[in-house]
């Protein structure tokens, strides 16, 4: 078996990361799935190809979360233009101006220590 077959999908979700990409799988017939999976949900299909996104979205759902002590941000559910939705952040404005129907862009957070890196978005420059 090779070494890209023994990979476990979050490994390569992961890898695509390091790389800055938003990388989502797709089934024989072309269907998103997002997050990585072995199979795909609600039908099982195995061998599931992978993509990279090219990070551009609407916001779909969105909220601003008031940590006690701390800063307010924004949690968001974003639809990607290719098909599949995911939750995420919206940063770089004030987190009460994100708005469903913003368009968006994803920027890749670097990992840190243990933290691997990870997608956000920020509103896209022609919205």
């Amino acid at each position: 078996m090779s070494d890209a077959a023994e990979k476990s999908p979050l490994t390569t979700f992961r890898e695509h990361c390091e790389n800055g990409e938003l990388a989502y799988q797709v089934t024989a017939d072309g269907t998103p799935v997002y997050y990585p999976r072995l199979a795909a949900p609600g039908t099982g299909e195995t061998g599931l190809a992978w993509k990279v996104s090219a990070g551009l979205g609407t916001v779909h759902a969105t909220t601003t979360v008031c940590p006690r002590g701390g800063e307010p941000y924004d949690v968001s559910l974003i639809d990607l233009d290719e098909g599949f939705r995911m939750m995420s952040r919206v940063e770089g404005i004030d987190p009460m101006e994100v708005a469903i129907g913003m368009r968006v862009k994803m920027r890749m957070i670097p990992g840190a220590d243990d933290t691997p890196p990870y997608p956000v978005f920020d509103r896209a420059e022609d919205a």
